[in-house]
C-alpha cells in the first residue's frame, strides 16, 4: 500500500507542492528516504520511530520507502518529519488515508511524540490555502498560519493530532496572532545641532532613498540613523504579509505576532557576504532581505570586506536578491532603505588640523577607496557633517521632534502612493524610465542647472537619475507640483565628490 501525504518545499519565499509517499512493502526490514533529501530530511528517520515508538506503536517489519516527489527538486529542513510520520501511519491502517488528503502537513517531531516549530509555516499556510486544502502544523505556530485562513490544526503532540483526526478529540482553532505594538525609537529631539543632517534623514524618509553619512567620530551619525524608522511611516498590511513571510522563513517570527514597524538592521562590519545577502549550506534570507521594506544601518562603512560590500549592488538596484546553488536558485525580496556611516579617514578628524594624523589628506583618499564607486553611485544622498559643538550641546531641546518630521513624511509619501498607484512603485526612489520623466522633469531654470551640474561635476546616468529623484522628493514635501530650480540645487548638494590627495 501506498500512502500519500501532501506537504510543501521553500524555494526562497516559494512554496512548492510536495508529496511524501510511503510505501510499506514485503523483504528485508528497512526505512529508507529517497527524493534528494539533505541531512536533516535523511535524519527524520530516526525522529520518526522514535516518536511512533512514544505513543506505544511500532513500526511493521517490513521494507519502508518513503519518496519525496518531485524527485528532483531539494527537501531541506526537519518540517518533513510530521507528514512522513502520518503517511507511515495511514499505511499502517493507523489513521483514515482519505482525511490526510485534504491537509497539507508541515512540523518537525520530537522524540516523545512532540511537534515543534519549523521555520516557514506561514508560506505553507498560504500555499495550502491557495490549493484549497487545511493545514496541519505545530502548535506554537497556529497563530502565525491562521493569517492566512482556511482550516487550520495546530498539534502539540503525535497522540493528540491523531485523536483529532478520529474524531475522539477535538482541537481548538487558532487565532491570528495579536499585531506587535508600534515601539518608539529615539526622537530626534535627542539630536543637538545637525540642522542639515536632519533635513537629510527627512527628504530619505520621505523618498525611500539610500544615505551616506561621512563626519567625524560623535557627530551623531548612529544617533541619526537609529531615529529615521521613527520618522517612517508604518507598514500596510500588504508590507506588513511581506515582511513577515520573510520572516517566517528566516525563523524569527514567534507568536504568529506581525508588526506594522519597519524592520531596522544593524549588522556588525564583520558580517559574511552570506549573513549579509543571503545563502549558507541551507539557504536563508540575509540582513539584506530581513530589513525588506525597512532599513539596513552599515556603520563604519569601509570597514566591511570589499566583497561583501559589492554584493549589495543588484539589491539596491533591483529589490531583489538572487542566491545560485548548483541545485536550486533562490530569490529574496530585499527593497531596501540603505543608511550608511563613516568616518572621513581612519583617524576620523580629516578636517581638523589639529587632531588629524600625519598623513592627511592622503589617508583619506585610502580609506575612503575602500568602498566601491559603484556603490556609492547608488546612494542617493551623500552627507558632509561636521563635529558637534560645545556650544550646540547646550542648545535646549528642539522643538520640532519625530512625530512633527513624521507627520511632513506621511504626507510626501501619500502624495506619492497617489502618483505611483498604477505602476510597480512605492516611492520616488523606485521611480524610473517613463513614470520618472514623466513626473520629475524639472522646470525650464532647475534643467538649464542640472545640465550645467552634470557636466561640471561629471555625473553619471545613474547619479543624474538619482538627483532627479531627489529633486522630486524635496518639491513633494514643500508641496509643490513641479520640480523646480531649488528643488534641483537642493538635491545636487546632497552629491558628495571623493577627497583628492
Amino acid at each position: 500500500m501506498v500512502a500519500i501525504v501532501s506537504t510543501a518545499a521553500y524555494l526562497g519565499l516559494e512554496a512548492r507542492a510536495v508529496e511524501a509517499q510511503v510505501q510499506l512493502a514485503p523483504g528485508v526490514p528497512a526505512f529508507v528516504v529517497v527524493g534528494l533529501p539533505d541531512k536533516a530530511v535523511g535524519e527524520s528517520r530516526e525522529r520518526v520511530r522514535a516518536a511512533i515508538a512514544a505513543i506505544g506503536l511500532s513500526l511493521p517489519p517490513k521494507r519502508i520507502t518513503v519518496n519525496l516527489s518531485p524527485a528532483d527538486l531539494p527537501k531541506e529542513g526537519s518540517h518533513y518529519d510530521l507528514p512522513i510520520a502520518l503517511g507511515l501511519l495511514a499505511a499502517m491502517g493507523v489513521v483514515d488515508a482519505e482525511t490526510l488528503s485534504e491537509y497539507l502537513v508541515v512540523g518537525e517531531l520530537g522524540l516523545d511524540g512532540r511537534i515543534a516549530a519549523t521555520p516557514g509555516v506561514l508560506l505553507a499556510a498560504l500555499h495550502a490555502s491557495e490549493r484549497g486544502l487545511g493545514l496541519i502544523c505545530p502548535a506554537a505556530q497556529g497563530a502565525e498560519a491562521a493569517w492566512a485562513g482556511g482550516s487550520i490544526c495546530a498539534a502539540t503532540d503525535l497522540i493528540g493530532l491523531l485523536n483529532h483526526l478520529k474524531g475522539t478529540q477535538l482541537l481548538p482553532e487558532p487565532a491570528p496572532g495579536e499585531a506587535e505594538e508600534l515601539v518608539p525609537g529615539p526622537d530626534l529631539r535627542r539630536v543637538k545641532g545637525q540642522e542639515t543632517a536632519k533635513r537629510a534623514l527627512e527628504i530619505a524618509a520621505a523618498g525611500g532613498h539610500n544615505l551616506l553619512m561621512v563626519g567625524p567620530p560623535g557627530a551623531g551619525k548612529s544617533l541619526l540613523a537609529s531615529c529615521l524608522p521613527g520618522i517612517l511611516p508604518p507598514l500596510d498590511s500588504s508590507e506588513a504579509l511581506e515582511v513577515s513571510m520573510v520572516a517566517s522563513v528566516a525563523g524569527t517570527l514567534t507568536g504568529g505576532r506581525m508588526t506594522r514597524a519597519r524592520p531596522y538592521r544593524a549588522p556588525h562590519h564583520s558580517a559574511s557576504m552570506a549573513a549579509l545577502v543571503g545563502g549558507g549550506l541551507r539557504v536563508r534570507p540575509g540582513e539584506v532581505s530581513l530589513a525588506h521594506l525597512g532599513v539596513l544601518f552599515l556603520d563604519e562603512l569601509p570597514e566591511f570586506q570589499r566583497a561583501v560590500l559589492d554584493s549589495l549592488r543588484q539589491p539596491l538596484e533591483t529589490g531583489n536578491v538572487s542566491v545560485a546553488r548548483a541545485n536550486a536558485h533562490v530569490s529574496f525580496p530585499a527593497r531596501i532603505q540603505l543608511v550608511a556611516a563613516m568616518n572621513p579617514c581612519r583617524c576620523g578628524h580629516l578636517g581638523d588640523p589639529a587632531l588629524a594624523c600625519s598623513r592627511a589628506p592622503r589617508c583619506a583618499v585610502d580609506y575612503q577607496a575602500r568602498v566601491s564607486g559603484p556603490l556609492l553611485d547608488r546612494i542617493d544622498l551623500h552627507l558632509e557633517m561636521q563635529p558637534v559643538s560645545a556650544a550646540d550641546l547646550a542648545l535646549p531641546v528642539a522643538a520640532e521632534g519625530s512625530a512633527e518630521v513624521g507627520a511632513r513624511v506621511a504626507a510626501a509619501r501619500a502624495v506619492q502612493a497617489r502618483r505611483y498607484r498604477q505602476v510597480a512603485a512605492r516611492t520616488n526612489a523606485e521611480a524610473d524610465g517613463e513614470v520618472l520623466e514623466t513626473t520629475a522633469t524639472p522646470d525650464a531654470a532647475g534643467a538649464k542647472l542640472l545640465a550645467q551640474a552634470a557636466e561640471a561635476m561629471r555625473l553619471s546616468a545613474r547619479s543624474y537619475t538619482r538627483v532627479l529623484r531627489v529633486a522630486r522628493t524635496i518639491a513633494d514635501l514643500a508641496g509643490a507640483e513641479t520640480v523646480g530650480r531649488l528643488h534641483v540645487a537642493e538635491a545636487l548638494s546632497y552629491r558628495r565628490q571623493p577627497p583628492r590627495a
